[in-house]
């Protein structure tokens, strides 16, 4: 992979020396931690430029996406959450649960492929491929978006439903607060911080590599589809800077996630 398949002995041994490989193994684990500690993992065997360079150029399109997907999860599930746990056993909420369950259960690629086959295929309205204007976005992101919307959408029903039968609830009406204030202002903050769990996990999973099967779908231009790419081609330097990147994600996340729940909740308190 490293060398030329009709390199002599004597450059084999000589690439070998040069790369450190015939030091001891814990000189070579040495050298190799301060180098990851910097985030130096060295070229790419695919590519030949620095490991990391690549994995940092294709982030921006990766949380792009992610963001995206998460925003359009959020702001389908919340109203129809709402709106499914003030008429429970409705129409309205055994429509919103049956259509969540769907979007839990269906696979992503196969519902990419048939918003490929629907929208870009048979009406020309969105771009299979690519990256760069919200033509090229949609598609991937309403894919991305489908299990987490359904899944939020279920969270929001039954922490809203656990809410409107608080106490709190009956005084804030008692109250003369309109409808519409105590839904917002009282039950909704109080049934927000599994909301936000959930939310947070969803985007950290999406972050953490889950987005691989849609960018591969859409050719989106992300590290998912780049970590892929570096397995096939089994580029180890790239797939550890890759995993690298994720982890720092995974941790900033779950910090973040921390901070929230404080300003959310006041009784929550940072240890």
């Amino acid at each position: 992979m490293m060398m030329p398949l009709e390199a002599s002995d004597a450059e084999v041994e000589a690439f070998a020396v040069r790369m450190g490989f015939r030091d001891p193994l814990h000189v070579q684990f040495w050298n190799w931690a301060k180098n990851a500690v910097r985030g130096d993992f060295g070229d790419s065997l695919w590519q030949r430029v620095p490991a990391m360079e690549l994995v940092l150029e294709r982030l921006p399109a990766s949380l792009l996406l992610c963001f995206t997907a998460i925003t359009v999860a959020l702001l389908a599930s919340i109203p129809l959450g709402i709106l499914a746990a003030l008429r429970p056993r409705s129409w309205l909420d055994k429509l919103t649960t049956s259509f969540s369950l769907i979007g839990v259960c269906i696979p992503d690629f196969w519902l990419g492929l048939m918003l490929i086959l629907v929208f870009a295929v048979a009406i020309h309205l969105f771009f299979t491929s690519g990256y760069g204007t919200p033509r090229h976005l949609i598609l991937p992101a309403v894919t991305l978006a489908a299990r987490p919307w359904g899944r939020i959408t279920q969270i929001v029903r039954s922490s809203m439903m656990d809410e409107m039968h608080r106490t709190y609830m009956m005084t804030a009406r008692a109250k003369g607060l309109t409808e519409q204030k105590v839904i917002i202002s009282h039950a909704l903050k109080n049934a927000s911080i599994p909301i936000v769990t959930l939310a947070a996990w969803e985007l950290t999973r999406m972050l953490a590599g889950y987005t691989i099967v849609v960018e591969t779908v859409f050719a989106w231009p992300g590290f998912g589809y780049l970590a892929l790419q570096a397995i096939q081609r089994r580029d180890l330097t790239l797939i550890q800077a890759d995993v690298f990147v994720v982890a720092l994600i995974v941790v900033a996340m779950n910090i973040s996630i921390d901070f929230i729940y404080a300003t959310l909740d006041p009784r929550v308190r940072l240890a």
